[in-house]
């Protein structure tokens, strides 16, 4: 640096968002208790936060995320413990660009080389947070800032809090270093964008060669929506351009509603063997921040003022969450209502299946003509009762059981069917979700296909629903002369004829399209099932096992969509999420109202105008 003239400042206060109604300064809240207080309404909202999460991809997820930890984080480290005591001492957080002169600007106000300057940065180092000794015991216990370990030594952990104690500072002001707004570290920004949100007042340090660039201009937007009391350091300013430097920094400032931030113009120079800034340099901000050290009610206005601010923040920050949980909750509806309505397709063309015939073809018709084309059934039927159980066992001996035949292919026919209509609704489900931004997130190549063992699921499933059908016709035709005389072929070959009748939609009033495709089927199932049961118990025998496929197909198919639905559930947030959000915030809105910080107005830290530019 070179050396050029003292330090030059603005006149103004700290700036902070519009406030009315300027209590006393001093005054505290109103102390309440129970849920009721402001501590335990933003404990419930912090709560409220924690429970949300954003996991589906969406636009708003990522930073949902972000500003739910920031929110979070602010609760933890600043709101919370600075509303249980509002007299410690005032935490002024220095931040800017690399290389501002942070470090060597704390070292000067405080006489003493306690930050380390220069060859550190950017490089991931701990904060450093200096005091007076006297002020020593709040920030070592930790209420401050509790996710930062306290340390007495330098270290490069940058979730180590370095505290240093400085007799030179006055008690009741605290700075803390914090690392580079742009450093190229990432850990680096994120804590120091952490500090700042947890700092009483903003003391932001820029250069005359780095003014304008966007990176600090974004936080001191973000600090003037939130309230926070702010001052200006403009460092190492050639003499021949203050004026010009520092007039276009103040309508830069105004521009951003940051006009009445006090602004402090440092010249070039050289620092000395210690690394210090000559006192002519820094003296009005060293007297500027005396007189607030000595001012309690100045020192209470900035704690009241940037609190307050932080609070009244909360309300649209937290909608802001809300809104991205009910997005959450209405995407994994959407992607939730494409599965099922995949699903349900499925579910109507088993329906289908079942009503126009298909499932009389092929196989299964030749199996049934096969069944009943021996004339053996048909004679038994015709003859007498009594003899009906030894004719029918005398058509089956010595060759294949026919029956057995009919029903494989009654089982592979509806199988076959089933795995189509799996792998269309799985392939429909995976389609469906990969044209969504949160469902392709969720998938996985195996979605597209149904499940490895559906093909032994459904198998199994037939099976069981065959001898539903078996235990259907005990049931039916216990009290049926017909059942108990003819004992077990006779029951298999009528609930044969039923699972052949659930395939037909008219339960054997053939159509036209059943008589063509069945060749006379119907008709023949019809006469076996009327000769034992009746007409009406035909249609009562056909309905019910026909319901009872459908619903053991269901039951399969919810199994198949239960891969893509047990992916949401384990991303959707709980259903009243957003809501729960807001109601947390309007408690916090209410308890602050009532606990009168809203009131705190625009006072301000007492300011020598002599002296001022």
């Amino acid at each position: 640096m070179t050396t050029h003239g003292d330090s030059a400042t603005r006149s103004g206060a700290p700036a902070v968002a519009s406030r009315t109604g300027p209590p006393d300064a001093a005054e505290e809240p109103p102390a309440t208790t129970g849920d009721d207080s402001l501590p335990g309404a933003l404990s419930g909202l912090r709560e409220a936060i924690g429970a949300t999460r954003y996991p589906l991809a969406l636009p708003t997820a990522g930073s949902a995320r972000h500003n739910a930890t920031a929110l979070t984080d602010q609760l933890d480290d600043y709101l919370l413990p600075r509303l249980a005591r509002l007299d410690a001492p005032l935490l002024v957080v220095v931040g800017g660009s690399t290389g501002a002169g942070k470090s060597t600007l704390v070292n000067s106000l405080v006489k003493a080389r306690v930050s380390a300057a220069g060859v550190l940065r950017p490089t991931t180092r701990s904060p450093v947070l200096v005091c007076n000794p006297s002020d020593a015991a709040w920030f070592r216990q930790g209420d401050l800032l509790p996710g930062l370990t306290r340390t007495t030594e330098p270290s490069e952990d940058p979730r180590a809090l370095h505290l240093v104690t400085a007799p030179a500072l006055p008690a009741g002001l605290a700075f803390l270093d914090a690392p580079d707004i742009d450093s190229v570290v990432d850990a680096n920004r994120a804590l120091a964008t952490q500090l700042l949100a947890a700092a009483d007042l903003w003391l932001f340090v820029t250069t005359a060669a780095r003014y304008a660039d966007a990176v600090p201009w974004e936080l001191l937007r973000s600090a003037r929506s939130r309230g926070a009391v702010i001052a200006m350091v403009l460092d190492r300013v050639p003499a021949e351009a203050t004026e010009e430097i520092a007039a276009h920094l103040s309508e830069m400032l105004a521009e951003q509603d940051l006009g009445r931030a006090p602004l402090f113009v440092l010249p070039e120079t050289w620092v000395d063997g210690q690394g210090l800034l000559p006192e002519g340099v820094t003296a009005s901000l060293a007297d500027w921040f005396a007189r607030l050290a000595g001012d309690a009610d100045a020192r209470a206005a900035v704690v009241r003022q940037t609190l307050d601010g932080a609070l009244a923040a909360l309300h649209p920050a937290v909608e802001e969450l809300a809104d991205a949980a009910d997005e959450q909750l209405a995407a994994a509806d959407g992607l939730d209502e494409r599965v099922r309505a995949a699903y349900r397709g499925a579910e109507r063309t088993v329906e289908q299946g079942l009503q126009d015939g298909r499932l009389l073809r092929g196989e299964v018709l030749a199996r049934w003509q096969e069944f009943v084309g021996t004339g053996e059934l048909f004679r038994t039927l015709e003859a007498r009762i009594g003899r009906l159980r030894d004719r029918v066992v005398a058509a089956v001996t010595g060759r294949p059981a026919p029956s057995v035949e009919l029903r494989n292919a009654i089982e592979s026919q509806l199988v076959t069917l089933l795995r189509g209509v799996a792998s269309e609704a799985a392939e429909s489900a995976y389609t469906g979700w990969k044209a969504h931004p949160a469902g392709a997130d969720l998938l996985e190549p195996a979605l597209a296909h149904p499940s490895a063992d559906l093909p032994e699921r459904a198998e199994r499933m037939v099976r069981d629903w065959q001898r539903g059908v078996l235990e259907l016709v005990r049931v039916e035709g216990g009290d049926k002369r017909f059942v108990a005389r003819t004992a077990a072929y006779a029951v298999n070959a009528t609930g044969l004829a039923v699972m052949i009748a659930v395939f037909a939609s008219t339960a054997f009033i053939p159509t036209g399209l059943e008589l063509a495709t069945g060749a006379g089927t119907t008709v023949a199932a019809q006469a076996v099932l009327q000769a034992i049961f009746g007409d009406q118990a035909v249609r009562t025998l056909a309905a019910k096992a026909r319901t009872d496929l459908l619903k053991r197909v269901r039951t399969l198919l919810d199994a198949e969509a239960d891969r893509f639905l047990s992916r949401t559930a384990d991303a959707r947030p709980a259903a009243d999420a957003g809501d729960g959000l807001r109601r947390a915030a309007g408690r916090v809105e209410l308890a602050r109202h009532r606990s009168g910080l809203s009131a705190a107005g625009n006072t301000q830290p007492a300011a020598d105008e002599e002296g001022f530019r």
